[in-house]
Protein backbone atom coordinates (compact mmCIF):
# COMPACT_ATOMS: atom_id res chain seq x y z
CA UNK A 1 0.00 0.00 0.00
CA UNK A 2 1.34 3.30 -1.04
CA UNK A 3 0.54 6.48 0.85
CA UNK A 4 0.63 9.64 -1.10
CA UNK A 5 1.06 12.82 0.87
CA UNK A 6 -0.45 15.97 -0.44
CA UNK A 7 1.71 19.00 -0.02
CA UNK A 8 -0.23 22.19 -0.55
CA UNK A 9 1.18 24.60 -3.05
CA UNK A 10 2.96 27.47 -1.38
CA UNK A 11 0.85 30.56 -0.92
CA UNK A 12 1.72 33.23 -3.38
CA UNK A 13 3.75 36.00 -1.88
CA UNK A 14 1.79 39.17 -1.39
CA UNK A 15 2.69 41.91 -3.79
CA UNK A 16 4.99 44.55 -2.49
CA UNK A 17 2.97 47.04 -0.47
CA UNK A 18 1.90 49.98 -2.50
CA UNK A 19 1.83 53.31 -0.76
CA UNK A 20 -1.64 54.79 -0.70
CA UNK A 21 -2.16 58.43 -1.60
CA UNK A 22 -2.50 60.63 1.53
CA UNK A 23 -5.82 62.04 0.28
CA UNK A 24 -7.25 58.55 -0.23
CA UNK A 25 -6.06 57.53 3.22
CA UNK A 26 -7.72 60.59 4.79
CA UNK A 27 -10.91 59.97 2.82
CA UNK A 28 -11.12 56.40 4.09
CA UNK A 29 -10.76 57.51 7.71
CA UNK A 30 -13.30 60.30 7.28
CA UNK A 31 -15.88 57.50 7.21
CA UNK A 32 -14.71 56.16 10.59
CA UNK A 33 -16.41 57.79 13.58
CA UNK A 34 -14.15 58.35 16.57
CA UNK A 35 -14.60 59.64 20.08
CA UNK A 36 -13.04 63.04 20.82
CA UNK A 37 -10.88 63.79 23.85
CA UNK A 38 -8.45 66.51 24.87
CA UNK A 39 -5.18 65.23 26.28
CA UNK A 40 -3.35 67.57 28.64
CA UNK A 41 0.12 67.39 30.16
CA UNK A 42 2.73 69.54 31.84
CA UNK A 43 6.41 68.86 31.41
CA UNK A 44 7.41 71.32 34.12
CA UNK A 45 6.88 74.58 32.30
CA UNK A 46 3.42 75.36 31.12
CA UNK A 47 0.46 73.19 30.28
CA UNK A 48 0.13 71.64 26.85
CA UNK A 49 -2.88 69.99 25.30
CA UNK A 50 -4.34 68.74 22.05
CA UNK A 51 -7.49 67.24 20.62
CA UNK A 52 -7.26 63.52 19.84
CA UNK A 53 -9.45 60.94 18.16
CA UNK A 54 -6.94 58.11 18.47
CA UNK A 55 -7.59 57.17 22.11
CA UNK A 56 -7.81 53.42 22.63
CA UNK A 57 -8.23 51.13 25.60
CA UNK A 58 -5.33 48.69 25.51
CA UNK A 59 -5.56 46.54 28.64
CA UNK A 60 -7.66 46.11 31.77
CA UNK A 61 -4.97 44.46 33.90
CA UNK A 62 -3.07 46.69 34.17
CA UNK A 63 -5.35 49.48 32.92
CA UNK A 64 -3.55 50.85 29.86
CA UNK A 65 -4.53 53.32 27.16
CA UNK A 66 -2.85 54.55 24.01
CA UNK A 67 -3.06 57.46 21.60
CA UNK A 68 -1.08 58.82 18.68
CA UNK A 69 0.40 62.28 18.30
CA UNK A 70 2.28 63.77 15.35
CA UNK A 71 5.93 64.40 16.07
CA UNK A 72 5.46 67.85 14.49
CA UNK A 73 2.55 68.77 16.80
CA UNK A 74 3.12 71.75 19.06
CA UNK A 75 2.20 69.60 22.10
CA UNK A 76 4.66 66.83 21.27
CA UNK A 77 7.67 68.38 23.10
CA UNK A 78 5.69 68.38 26.37
CA UNK A 79 4.15 64.93 25.83
CA UNK A 80 7.58 63.57 24.85
CA UNK A 81 8.91 64.19 28.37
CA UNK A 82 5.88 64.53 30.66
CA UNK A 83 5.74 61.64 33.13
CA UNK A 84 1.94 61.86 33.43
CA UNK A 85 -1.04 63.15 31.48
CA UNK A 86 -4.80 63.57 31.65
CA UNK A 87 -7.35 62.37 29.11
CA UNK A 88 -10.34 64.73 29.23
CA UNK A 89 -13.50 63.21 27.75
CA UNK A 90 -15.73 65.69 25.90
CA UNK A 91 -19.51 65.92 25.77
CA UNK A 92 -21.43 66.39 22.54
CA UNK A 93 -21.83 70.14 23.14
CA UNK A 94 -18.09 70.77 23.59
CA UNK A 95 -17.05 71.03 19.94
CA UNK A 96 -15.76 74.55 20.64
CA UNK A 97 -13.32 73.18 23.21
CA UNK A 98 -12.25 70.46 20.77
CA UNK A 99 -11.66 73.11 18.10
CA UNK A 100 -9.62 75.25 20.50
CA UNK A 101 -7.29 72.36 21.34
CA UNK A 102 -7.02 71.40 17.65
CA UNK A 103 -5.91 74.92 16.67
CA UNK A 104 -2.17 75.59 16.51
CA UNK A 105 -0.52 78.90 17.22
CA UNK A 106 -2.84 79.93 20.07
CA UNK A 107 -2.78 79.71 23.85
CA UNK A 108 -5.25 76.86 24.26
CA UNK A 109 -5.43 77.40 28.02
CA UNK A 110 -6.35 81.11 27.80
CA UNK A 111 -9.90 82.28 28.54
CA UNK A 112 -12.52 81.14 27.85
CA UNK A 113 -10.94 77.72 28.56
CA UNK A 114 -11.56 76.85 32.20
CA UNK A 115 -8.95 74.58 33.66
CA UNK A 116 -7.28 73.75 36.95
CA UNK A 117 -4.73 71.28 38.24
CA UNK A 118 -5.26 67.92 39.85
CA UNK A 119 -3.69 67.53 43.30
CA UNK A 120 -0.88 65.71 41.49
CA UNK A 121 -0.22 68.79 39.30
CA UNK A 122 -1.56 67.83 35.86
CA UNK A 123 -3.81 70.29 34.01
CA UNK A 124 -7.44 69.17 33.74
CA UNK A 125 -10.34 70.81 31.89
CA UNK A 126 -12.95 71.93 34.43
CA UNK A 127 -15.88 71.37 32.08
CA UNK A 128 -14.88 67.85 30.99
CA UNK A 129 -17.57 65.38 32.07
CA UNK A 130 -14.89 62.79 32.85
CA UNK A 131 -11.16 62.30 32.88
CA UNK A 132 -8.40 59.74 33.32
CA UNK A 133 -5.02 60.47 34.92
CA UNK A 134 -2.29 58.22 33.56
CA UNK A 135 1.43 57.60 33.94
CA UNK A 136 3.30 57.30 30.64
CA UNK A 137 4.93 53.88 30.31
CA UNK A 138 6.15 53.98 26.71
CA UNK A 139 6.45 56.12 23.60
CA UNK A 140 6.89 54.41 20.23
CA UNK A 141 7.96 56.30 17.09
CA UNK A 142 5.73 55.13 14.23
CA UNK A 143 5.91 56.92 10.89
CA UNK A 144 5.44 60.66 11.45
CA UNK A 145 3.75 60.05 14.83
CA UNK A 146 4.46 58.59 18.24
CA UNK A 147 2.16 56.11 19.92
CA UNK A 148 2.02 56.84 23.63
CA UNK A 149 1.05 54.10 26.08
CA UNK A 150 0.03 55.10 29.60
CA UNK A 151 -1.18 53.31 32.75
CA UNK A 152 -4.38 54.76 34.23
CA UNK A 153 -4.03 55.64 37.91
CA UNK A 154 -7.26 57.57 38.43
CA UNK A 155 -10.63 57.68 36.69
CA UNK A 156 -13.37 60.24 37.32
CA UNK A 157 -16.78 60.54 35.73
CA UNK A 158 -19.29 63.27 36.43
CA UNK A 159 -22.17 61.12 35.25
CA UNK A 160 -23.86 60.27 31.99
CA UNK A 161 -23.19 62.43 28.96
CA UNK A 162 -23.52 62.07 25.22
CA UNK A 163 -19.99 61.86 23.78
CA UNK A 164 -18.51 64.17 21.19
CA UNK A 165 -17.56 62.24 18.05
CA UNK A 166 -15.68 63.16 14.90
CA UNK A 167 -16.93 61.86 11.57
CA UNK A 168 -16.63 62.97 7.94
CA UNK A 169 -14.63 66.07 8.90
CA UNK A 170 -17.11 67.39 11.48
CA UNK A 171 -17.97 67.05 15.14
CA UNK A 172 -21.21 65.28 15.93
CA UNK A 173 -23.12 63.35 18.52
CA UNK A 174 -24.32 59.85 19.19
CA UNK A 175 -27.95 59.53 20.14
CA UNK A 176 -28.30 57.68 23.42
CA UNK A 177 -30.87 54.91 23.37
CA UNK A 178 -31.89 53.00 26.45
CA UNK A 179 -31.17 49.29 26.26
CA UNK A 180 -34.19 47.10 26.24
Amino acid sequence: MSVRLHTPAPSPRPAQPVSVDADAFRAAFRRHAAGVVVITADAGGRPAGFTATSLASVSLAPPLLSFALATTASSWPAVAIAPTLVVNFLADDQHGLATTFATSGIDRFAAPTRWSRLVTGEPVLDSAPGHLRAVVVDRHPVGDHHIVVARVTHAWSGGEHAPLVYHAGAYGRVEHRAAG
